[in-house]
């Protein structure tokens, strides 16, 4: 279980602000498909199992995926009011039955300024998620729409654990920013070339060297 008590500066912490941690976290469950953060200031999540799926808005209104947080991981952007100079908007839903522990906003506010290990650590990932949303943002600009839809295929089959994934045309297009009738006409496409087998709410992935070789196209 990812606790207060398992996150890096925790230890350097005094006894005081450790039991001001560990009093103020709170448990909470989202079911699959559950909002989990839409703007407001909620605080840090630490997911203690399932996944959070963290995207943006477009223009249109198009979703965009920009990462998932697995068990282990924090989300930091759900206390966006406690980081300075952070004004965009992003949100966060559970991709899977998720239990996360919530330190409020104004707790985890006052501990980064109170401590410099606090502040090291929210630097730290907040540089790490900002590396994986312009590697996003690399990849909707310069990456063929093919290559996009073979790579994220491939990202899904390490969720799944297995080459059967039991994904809509739509959820995929959502990750990607695009519209569902792209996505069909593209695994279409795939299937006549033989790397992947539709059925109704399951994409088989049949050839995933074929996959690795079209995601690695510019």
């Amino acid at each position: 279980m990812f606790l207060p008590e398992n996150l890096s500066f925790y230890g350097a912490l005094s006894a005081s602000q450790r039991e001001r941690l560990r009093s103020s976290a709170r448990e909470h469950s989202f079911a699959r498909g559950a909002p989990v953060y839409d703007g407001d200031c909620t605080g840090l999540l630490l997911v203690q199992e399932g996944r959070l799926r963290v995207y943006t808005l477009s223009e249109e209104g198009k979703e965009i995926t920009l990462y998932r947080l697995n068990a282990g991981d924090v989300c930091l952007f759900s206390a966006s009011c406690a980081l300075r100079g952070v004004s965009f908007t992003l949100f966060v839903s559970a991709e899977a039955d998720t239990r996360v522990c919530l330190i409020p906003a104004d707790v985890y506010k006052a501990l980064s300024e109170e401590s410099a290990a606090v502040g090291a650590f929210t630097a730290q990932l907040m540089a790490e998620r900002f590396s994986q949303v312009m590697w996003v943002l690399d990849e909707v600009l310069s990456k063929k729409f093919d290559a996009r839809l073979a790579a994220l295929l491939l990202r899904e089959r390490e969720y799944a654990g297995g080459d059967e994934l039991k994904l809509t045309h739509e959820q995929l297009a959502a990750h990607l920013g695009t519209v569902r009738e792209a996505v069909s006409r593209m695994l279409k496409y795939f299937e006549t070339e033989g790397l992947v087998s539709l059925s109704r709410g399951s994409i088989r992935l049949t050839d995933k060297e074929g996959l690795r070789e079209l995601a690695q196209k510019n």
